[in-house]
């Protein structure tokens, strides 16, 4: 019998959030689209920190890991400035940092999505249903999904 597969859902299982409301680090360059998402994150009860690209992503994410004020959960865009969701997660895992990371695309070719599943993180082709999104970020931080 072969190694247990990795799971994002079984990985985040395992730790629970740090933060009461959980935090979580939104990346997407598209305003509409960040603020679709983090409006219904917010009306879920998580604490939003949007960025407008993969250059603020980074910057966020090394400040929360100096300070020790660490983020829950991530959801960026693949695609973005500066450089990439996926870029991001590879550093982050070559790191061996195992937040729960939630990518989104409007470019979900077979590269990407074996990229995003052998380093852990949900992937979700754009459009996608804002409820299957809400469902994800709230298994990963282990809360009850919102009503609907």
């Amino acid at each position: 019998m072969g190694a247990p597969i990795s799971s994002p859902w079984r990985d985040a299982l395992t730790a629970a959030p740090l933060h009461d409301p959980p935090r979580v680090l939104l990346a997407e360059d598209d305003v509409e689209m960040r603020r679709l998402v983090a409006e219904a994150l917010v009306d879920d009860g998580y604490d939003v920190i949007p960025v407008a690209d993969g250059g603020r992503l980074l910057v966020t994410l090394a400040r929360g890991q100096i300070d020790r004020d660490d983020v829950d959960l991530v959801v960026s865009d693949v695609r973005m400035p500066v450089c990439t969701g996926l870029q991001i997660l590879e550093q982050l895992r070559a790191a061996r940092w195992r937040i729960p990371f939630i990518l989104m695309t409007a470019f979900g070719d077979s590269v990407t999505r074996g990229q995003a599943r052998s380093l852990g993180a949900v992937l979700f082709d754009k459009p996608f249903d804002l409820d299957d999104l809400r469902t994800a970020v709230a298994c990963l931080l282990r809360r009850e999904p919102p009503p609907r």
